[in-house]
Order: C-alpha cells, then sequence, then structure tokens
C-alpha cells in the first residue's frame, strides 16, 4: 500500500502551501540518495509517493496559475518516474525548482547535494 493513500485532501489542505511543497521536498530528498545508488525500482517507488502528494495539492489549490506551474513540475516528475535508468542531474534540477516554488522552501536550496557546482 502506497505510504501516502490513507492522506485525505482535507487533511492535506490544513498544512500551509510551503509546508506541503517542504512535505513534496521531502520525498525529493529521499530520492536524491536513492538515485546515487541507481535502484531504479526503489526511485520509481519515491517519485510515486512525490507524484501522490503533488496530486494533493494541486487538487487543494485554489490559485489557477500556481496548479497550472504545479502540473508543469509534476510533469517533469512523471518523466523521470518513466525511465529506465536513474537521471541524477534531472532528479537534482526538478529538486531545485520545486524548491523555488516559496520563499520558505528556497532557503533550503543551499543544502542540495551539488549546490556549490551549480549556478542558479
Amino acid at each position: 500500500m502506497p505510504q501516502h493513500s490513507e492522506l485525505s485532501e482535507e487533511r492535506w489542505s490544513q498544512f500551509t502551501f510551503d509546508q506541503q511543497i517542504l512535505m513534496i521536498a521531502n520525498e525529493m530528498n529521499r530520492g536524491s540518495s536513492l538515485v546515487a545508488s541507481k535502484d531504479v525500482e526503489k526511485i520509481k517507488t519515491c517519485y510515486e509517493r512525490v507524484l501522490q502528494l503533488t496530486d494533493l495539492t494541486v487538487r487543494t489549490q485554489t490559485k489557477p496559475t500556481l496548479r497550472s506551474e504545479l502540473l508543469r513540475w509534476r510533469d517533469c516528475i512523471a518523466e523521470l518516474y518513466l525511465h529506465k535508468t536513474s537521471r541524477p542531474d534531472d532528479h537534482r534540477s526538478a529538486f531545485r525548482c520545486l524548491l523555488r516554488f516559496t520563499p520558505e522552501a528556497s532557503l533550503q536550496i543551499r543544502y542540495l547535494r551539488g549546490a556549490a557546482s551549480d549556478a542558479f
């Protein structure tokens, strides 16, 4: 059974958007070590959790432009999910993009692996 399958929209909507983004980011952070290990099945499981939380966020989001941007970001994760190989650079780029959704989440960018070498 998926980890977040029991999480309701009602419960998820009680979190602030900052908290929602940071909880999705937590799953992406778990995925960072999996991507490095190249364990494709575990990576897929991680991306499933990311997609579940992103879908909850989209369904509970009331701002149309923000929903649109979240759906675009979701497409990036769905593409990573469908790949048969690990894509560390694409994972890191998607992770960074997610963290840019809110100022509070953006503060976490400096802690990403490889952040010192990335020019953003």
